[in-house]
């Protein structure tokens, strides 16, 4: 390969842009600390337990701590909540990186339930995280007596030590029985659920806010079988954080995702962002702004005495009346908070 072949090739490659050794504030470093620890937190947990067995002493209590985990019902019952771990400065340096703000459209009554439903998924659901499974945006403070549920899939549930330490936060799985036994459980309990889901996260990219919810009317259909009103969620940003190689539907890229998925039950977005050490290379998200704009809640039609379950016709109804007031959401606050939109907000599936 000749020389010029060799440069013009090199041309393509994007040159790293390292930050500087010095003059970095310490808050901003402790904020990228803070981010790094929740991202290398699943790794860090996997090799304290398998560490942990390098001691004979130890095995018995790791061996029953093993079984235990195949038979603990906690995820699926409310989890193991701890307010402390929560409320960790550590995540106060979490939501000053972005930094993620939340706004209150309206009150909750602390004698409700709630389905707290957020959008967009995005590449991880960083604002999610920061607003309901830690204490780091004033959730409590802004909405007293509502104790929420951030719920994630069943199976980081079966993971050692990482489990127990989302538990501690307030984090749930988010099958059917374990959201019902978290609105069952007295006044005030709510779950929040990040609705698009993985198919979502897909389509994930800066400047764009393309939802999965056409389909989606379990999240409706629980908040009519158990009283619950619906409160939509919207974070501004929260797409903005990562960048995302081409995957459009089709593509082969494209089909493994979905087809892991299928297997999996969830996906792996090709993303990228920042490093530690860079501005342009690495899965740290960069630092942009995200706004959670929690709106009014919507009320849902009673069930008629001796039915279970709600007809076709309310759940397409009470879709429609969810979907106008996420709208409204959207379009009161994305001359302020997505200036640098390149497309609306679309339902695409």
């Amino acid at each position: 390969m000749e020389r010029a072949q060799v440069t013009a090739l090199l041309d393509h490659i994007p040159k790293v842009h390292w930050a500087p050794l010095r003059g970095i504030p310490l808050k901003r470093r402790l904020q990228t600390l803070a981010i790094v620890t929740w991202l290398a937190l699943l790794p860090i947990c996997l090799i304290i337990y398998l560490y942990l067995f390098t001691f004979p002493l130890l095995w018995p209590m790791l061996i029953m701590y093993t079984i235990w985990l195949f038979f603990d019902k906690a995820p699926e019952n409310g989890g193991r909540r701890i307010s402390l771990v929560r409320k960790l400065p550590l995540w106060k340096h979490f939501a000053k990186y972005f930094p993620v703000t939340l706004i209150k459209e309206g009150e909750l009554d602390p004698k409700g339930n709630y389905i707290m439903s957020y959008h967009p998924h995005g590449i991880i659901s960083m604002a999610a995280f920061a607003n309901f499974a830690t204490e780091a945006t004033g959730f409590s403070e802004q909405y007293p007596g509502i104790v929420p549920s951030l719920l994630t899939l069943a199976s980081n549930f079966r993971l050692p030590l990482y489990r127990d330490f989302m538990m501690s936060l307030g984090m749930c799985s988010v099958s059917r029985h374990s959201c019902e036994a978290i609105l069952r459980s007295g006044p005030g309990r709510s779950i929040v659920i990040v609705t698009g889901g993985a198919s979502e996260s897909l389509s994930a990219r800066p400047g764009t806010n393309d939802l999965t919810l056409k389909k989606r009317l379990g999240f409706i259909r629980l908040a009519i079988r158990n009283g619950a009103s619906l409160v939509p969620i919207f974070s501004f940003g929260e797409n903005d954080i990562y960048e995302q190689y081409d995957n459009k539907k089709g593509s082969l890229l494209w089909r493994y995702q979905k087809w892991f998925q299928k297997i999996t039950g969830f996906t792996v977005p090709l993303a990228h962002a920042r490093g530690i050490f860079n501005y342009n290379a690495g899965f740290i998200p960069f630092r942009h702004p995200i706004v959670t704009v929690v709106g009014k809640p919507i009320a849902v039609p009673l069930l008629p005495e001796g039915e279970s379950e709600p007809s076709e016709e309310q759940l397409r109804q009470v879709q429609a009346m969810y979907i106008e007031s996420l709208q409204a959401i959207y379009d009161k606050y994305k001359d302020t908070y997505a200036k640098d939109r390149i497309k609306e907000m679309t339902i695409i599936a």
